[in-house]
């Protein structure tokens, strides 16, 4: 690696300010740990919506609490929500299609935030636990997946650009504002 040298009193390390290179697996790597614990906790929230799995409520139950929570239909916010954690969980998980899984998780938990934020910023009746998230999510679909993903594999998602993830942010928080206005 060439050393580092300086431009205007900041540091700059030859070849890793705008692609790739093997000097940065430790970025990619850091990445895929995050992907994996984010998403299969997020896919785990979602079988307990859908199936009940792990204590959950399963459909039933959980549309009871989106419809004690004031949202509308609550069995079929339990199905989105349930489909949206499950699926945006693996599919960061797995780094497929990275900016619309994180987008999807983002604005699940956006929803998430606005119905526990009464209790506090720590737990158990706070936020802390649901801000961490939000944020892994948010910081996630921002860098996007890493090296260590499937989107490697597909052609338009080979490489992340900072442009993708900053639609998928604003698509996931303006799809969760528009549930939000759907509360009661």
């Amino acid at each position: 690696m060439t050393p580092p040298t300086s431009t205007l009193g900041v540091p700059v390390i030859s070849g890793t300010a705008v692609g790739r290179t093997s000097s940065l697996h430790g970025y990619d790597a850091g990445l895929l740990v995050l992907r994996i614990a984010l998403g299969l906790t997020m896919a785990a929230h979602g079988a307990q919506k859908l199936f009940g799995w792990f204590g959950g409520g399963g459909l039933e139950g959980t549309g009871q609490f989106f419809t004690a929570s004031g949202y509308p239909a609550g069995g079929a916010m339990a199905v989105v929500a349930g489909l949206t954690e499950t699926l945006g969980g693996l599919g960061l998980a797995l780094g497929l299609l990275t900016p619309l899984a994180g987008a999807a998780v983002l604005g699940t938990l956006v929803n998430v935030l606005a119905v526990k934020w009464g209790g506090g910023f720590f737990a158990p009746e706070g936020v802390e636990y649901e801000v961490l998230l939000t944020a892994a999510a948010a910081a996630l679909t921002l860098t996007g997946p890493g090296r260590y993903a499937a989107d490697r594999f597909l052609p338009g998602l080979r490489t992340h650009r900072l442009a993708y993830g900053v639609a998928a942010v604003a698509v996931g928080l303006v799809v969760a504002a528009v549930v939000l206005l759907l509360r009661k």
